[in-house]
């Protein structure tokens, strides 16, 4: 009887399994649970069914391919090798690219991108910059050899023949894209020299149009200082870049059409302005003639000493009866001030010493009323109508 190791086993066990074609290139569909991602990048869940559940890894050299976030209860297929890890003896499913069951891997990924970039704000109405009126210099992010840049140019230069194009040449579709996109916004951005920014291309597959539903795309549009139009030509759907940017066109001929103003049309417009002005200007011109006329028609111009010897009969009269309230009022205040001079007269002490009585003090200045306020041999003085008398008291009587 042979006898073998765990090793051994776990050895010929995994021989087993690598030998088998099945398990090398197999697809399992299931639902994951416990999913991590650890800092090296590499991902670690179970894949679990009804019955059943089996470890499942995913290096980062795989997942970083994700265009969505896996995460718990997602119904997922996953291909890959199925073999053992040999060191804890479990077989494991080495994950090499995984979808999301029922939903295209991109729909998730757009779904998923827009749900977080929406919470954040990055959509919000307020934020949208109005587009310039009239631009002196227009920045055009897209393929130099597309359809979308010759779009753009026949129909700005049609409605504006001397206005400014700048084209930041760029791949719209492919794993440069993203970044060559964002980087031409960026770099518009510190130019500085055009008014308004036009990003897209001609129309496509959902794949083909996946560069303006990047995050560094979009995050790079709602940065931007300068008003950016999205001119993705796919009419039914919008992409990520649409619902930041400040406009969205359906068309790049579109994009050019909001942006560029008609200047024929701007001309048409203004002569219709000059038309208008011109008639009412005339129409006030009549009516302020019309009012000269009158007035000159009127009895002020035609009599106007008239109207002065009514306003000099009116001074007059004014001026009479000014004077008759001012001698009223005069007479009343004489009245009133002879009244109060009696009354003041009668409050006066020195008309009750004109009748005959006196006033007494002494050296310091107190009234006497009263005889016990003074002592026998004090001196005091007394205040007569006229003049007063210094005295000694040689005696004093109580009453």
């Amino acid at each position: 009887m042979q006898i073998f190791s765990i090793s051994d086993v776990t050895s010929y066990i995994k021989h087993v399994l690598d030998r088998d074609r099945t398990l090398n290139s197999i697809y399992v569909r299931g639902e994951i649970s416990n999913f991590k991602r650890h800092y090296s990048g590499h991902c670690y869940f179970t894949l679990k069914d009804s019955d059943a559940t089996i470890k499942v890894v995913m290096f980062r050299s795989r997942s970083q391919l994700l265009k969505y976030a896996p995460r718990d209860g997602m119904k997922v297929v996953v291909g890959g090798k199925i073999t053992v890890f040999e060191r804890d003896g479990q077989y494991q499913l080495y994950a090499d690219h995984m979808v999301p069951e029922g939903v295209g891997e991109l729909s998730l990924a757009y779904e998923q991108l827009k749900e977080k970039l929406a919470a954040e704000g990055l959509f919000d109405e307020l934020h949208k910059k109005p587009l310039p009126f009239m631009p002196r210099a227009v920045g055009i992010i897209t393929s130099p050899t597309g359809a979308a840049i010759r779009d753009i140019i026949t129909v700005a230069k049609r409605r504006h023949p001397g206005i400014s194009l700048v084209l930041f040449p760029v791949q719209v579709q492919g794993i440069e894209a993203p970044g060559q996109i964002a980087d031409a916004i960026r770099a518009f951005n510190d130019y500085g020299q055009v008014d308004v920014m036009i990003v897209g291309r001609g129309g496509g597959s959902l794949e083909e149009l996946w560069a303006f539903n990047d995050e560094k795309v979009v995050r790079a549009i709602a940065a931007s200082t300068i008003p950016v139009v999205s001119a993705i030509g796919h009419e039914t759907d919008f992409t990520l870049s649409d619902f930041v940017a400040d406009r969205r066109s359906a068309t790049p001929s579109q994009a050019a059409e909001i942006v560029v103003p008609d200047i024929y049309e701007l001309g048409r417009y203004i002569r219709t302005l000059q038309d208008l002005i011109a008639t009412h200007m005339q129409a006030i011109v009549k009516d302020k003639r019309q009012m000269v006329l009158q007035y000159r028609q009127s009895a002020a111009l035609q009599r106007p000493m008239d109207l002065l010897t009514d306003k000099q009969q009116q001074v007059d009269s004014f001026l009479q009866r000014l004077c008759q309230v001012m001698e009223q009022q005069i007479t009343a205040k004489q009245h009133n001030f002879s009244i109060q001079a009696e009354k003041l007269a009668m409050l006066n002490p020195l008309a009750v010493l004109a009748r005959g009585y006196s006033i007494t003090r002494t050296k310091d200045g107190q009234i006497v009323s009263d005889s016990s306020q003074i002592l026998n041999d004090q001196e005091i003085e007394i205040f007569l109508a006229k003049g007063a008398l210094c005295a000694r008291v040689c005696s004093t009587k109580e009453a």
